[in-house]
């Protein structure tokens, strides 16, 4: 049971860390850096769920079949993903036609380059839900508070485990120390 305790908490720690540096790597303002967006609507069902996240990375050239998110990204417009059914280039200028998976019809504006964010590289399920539940401040301290008061807790304990362990071991070499003593004193007399 100690051991399957210990395994999940390695795998809780390294999913951690994992997830805390890809959103700091999102976060550095390097241009053609990946990002990290919560999908909002069903739109791409059954291929990406509401409230999973994606991980986008802009490219130079977009294909159809690419999946790709574009539009504003503030705090009162959300960008789209969606997919490429078609490419069209006029004047110069490349424009792209895209359609939700689940919708029936191609989306009414086509998308030009320059407002693609990125393509989506990968996606990872429902985990939208769990970034936006940890924005809260009970999510915060249920999903992080938490589980850092248990590492927290941990640590110390072990600390403590190791500093009575080293104090019995000094007490138990004095009196060792101390028995030879008063055994060299006795042969003495």
């Amino acid at each position: 049971m100690k051991k399957i305790s210990k395994i999940g908490y390695g795998v809780f720690i390294g999913i951690v860390v994992i997830i805390a540096l890809a959103v700091f790597w999102s976060l550095l303002p390097i241009p053609g850096n990946i990002e990290i967006k919560i999908v909002q609507s069903g739109s791409m069902e059954p291929t990406i769920h509401t409230g999973a996240i994606v991980v986008i990375k802009p490219t130079e050239f977009y294909k159809e079949g690419d999946i790709v998110t574009f539009g504003k990204d503030t705090k009162t417009q959300v960008p789209t993903t969606h997919r490429i059914t078609q490419v069209r280039v006029q004047d110069g200028v490349t424009y792209y036609t895209t359609k939700g998976d689940a919708n029936e019809e191609n989306d009414v504006k086509e998308v030009r380059k320059n407002e693609i964010i990125g393509k989506v590289l990968f996606n990872a399920p429902f985990a939208g839900y769990i970034i936006d539940f940890a924005k809260q401040p009970l999510g915060f301290a249920l999903l992080i508070g938490l589980p850092a008061l248990y590492i927290i807790y941990d640590e110390t304990m072990k600390i403590v485990r190791e500093v009575s362990r080293l104090r019995s071991k000094t007490i138990a070499s004095q009196e060792k120390m101390k028995e030879k003593k008063e055994n060299d004193t006795n042969e003495n007399i």
